[in-house]
């Protein structure tokens, strides 16, 4: 009541200031937010190739050791993220989008603090935690492209979202490998500093997309992860859909969440050598999903593009497992770098099932199926990662387990999806 309390407020206030918030311009509108989705991917981005090593030191274990925190950490994100996504979702359609993605960046902001001055573990889990609250603001920012969207360009825009959110990663990583060299804790710093720059950039030029009128009731049985989930029903047999992106993403989760481990341990990567990799896979995913995609699903239609990205991810996954020189690493990104055109395409497949008021709770749903594969997927990988890692005598080739395992989930997907959109060709969707 306290978050919906305050959320209510700050939107009053926000109505009252004098920006306008009459019709905006679509074109400006995208890039508006695509702006405001790379500076919280670079906030992100910058604390990634640092994290095994602040979490060693607040456990005060060796980074070997840290392994078998990390999931856990990462998964505190991803619950609270998963619990508030609907609710972040459902309160953009009631009060609009902006009022809603600055509350959250706002929050990201101060959130970093605490993780930069955080003394044990407890309260850097204690913040992911708050972060995966703030954290849903792309359920805003998604919701946000569908409403400025025509039925032609949507899978284009959501692509754009991908392509902002890599070149974040592009620039993020970068920073935080080379911010390395003044601590752990720099990076969260610069992170705070990015995310209140979002913030007051956003506060100034983002206008609302939602129109007053077109806006409806908040309902608590809708806000909620298991009402959320429950309206999936009403998709009738594209429901489906919602259990593939939801395995997409718990395929994905294998490289987010071991490739740090993965890479320092059987190459001896440092955190640069980490930095300058996530950088290199932000300029591919931005270069895939802001140049490529909109081309691709006009060519193959969207149900393909989906499919073809699936199959890419298993064939990249089982290939990670098996390498044994790290330069392969660079050689797999490319293709891997197309698995991007899995979640712009079912998103607009679905999304244009729905009325303008719901594309928040729709956004809602798929960021809480995110949180639900964020919160299964690194305690899972992880604990295969560290159980099985000398699983193979005198080879490394069981740090790879882990990867195998993502392969057989994304090959589950790719079954499934082409057994949810048989009869569909490019026409239909």
């Amino acid at each position: 009541m306290a978050t919906c309390k305050f959320v209510t407020t700050f939107s009053t206030y926000l109505r009252s200031s004098k920006i306008d918030m009459s019709k905006i311009n679509p074109k400006s509108a995208i890039v508006f937010i695509l702006i405001t989705i790379c500076l919280d991917s670079i906030g992100l981005g910058i604390i990634i190739p640092s994290f095994p090593t602040l979490i060693s030191e607040t456990a005060h274990v060796r980074l070997e050791e840290a392994s078998k925190y990390f999931g856990w950490v990462m998964g505190a994100y991803a619950f609270m993220q998963f619990v508030c996504s609907p609710l972040i979702g459902n309160l953009s359609d009631r009060y609009g989008r902006r009022p809603i993605l600055l509350t959250s960046v706002l929050g990201m902001s101060l959130d970093y603090m605490v993780m930069y001055f955080a003394p044990s573990l407890f309260w850097l889990v204690l913040g992911r935690a708050i972060s995966g609250i703030f954290g849903a603001s792309f359920t805003s920012a998604a919701a946000y492209i569908a409403d400025i969207s025509t039925e032609e360009n949507r899978a284009k825009n959501f692509g754009m979202i991908g392509a902002a959110f890599g070149i974040g990663f592009v620039i993020g990583p970068a920073i935080g490998g080379l911010l390395s060299d003044f601590g752990s804790r720099m990076p969260f710093l610069v992170a705070a500093i990015f995310s209140m720059t979002n913030f007051i950039y956003g506060f100034f030029v983002l206008k609302e997309s939602l129109p007053a009128e077109n806006r409806r009731k908040f309902e608590w049985k809708r806000a909620n992860p298991f009402g959320a989930l429950q309206q999936i029903k009403r998709f009738e047999k594209l429901k489906y859909l919602f259990i593939v992106s939801f395995l997409a993403i718990l395929t994905s989760m294998c490289v987010h969440s071991t490739w740090n481990f993965y890479t320092m341990e059987k190459f001896a990567w440092t955190i640069k050598d980490v930095g300058i990799s996530l950088a290199v896979v932000g300029v591919c995913f931005g270069l895939v999903q802001g140049a490529f995609t909109g081309p691709i699903v006009g060519k193959i239609g969207q149900k393909n593009a989906a499919q073809f990205g699936i199959l890419i991810t298993v064939f990249v996954l089982i290939g990670i497992g098996f390498i044994n020189q790290g330069w392969m690493m660079y050689a797999i990104i490319l293709p891997y770098a197309f698995t991007g055109l899995v979640d712009p395409a079912i998103r607009s497949i679905v999304s244009g099932q729905v009325q303008s008021n719901e594309q928040g709770e729709l956004q809602g749903i798929f960021t809480s199926l995110m949180s639900l594969a964020e919160i299964i997927g690194p305690p899972m990988y992880m604990w295969f990662y560290y159980n099985y890692k000398n699983s193979i005598p005198g080879s490394n080739l069981g740090l790879g387990t882990p990867f195998w395992l993502a392969g057989l989930i994304g090959l589950a997907a790719y079954i499934l999806i082409s057994w949810t959109l048989r009869g569909y060709g490019k026409k239909d969707i």
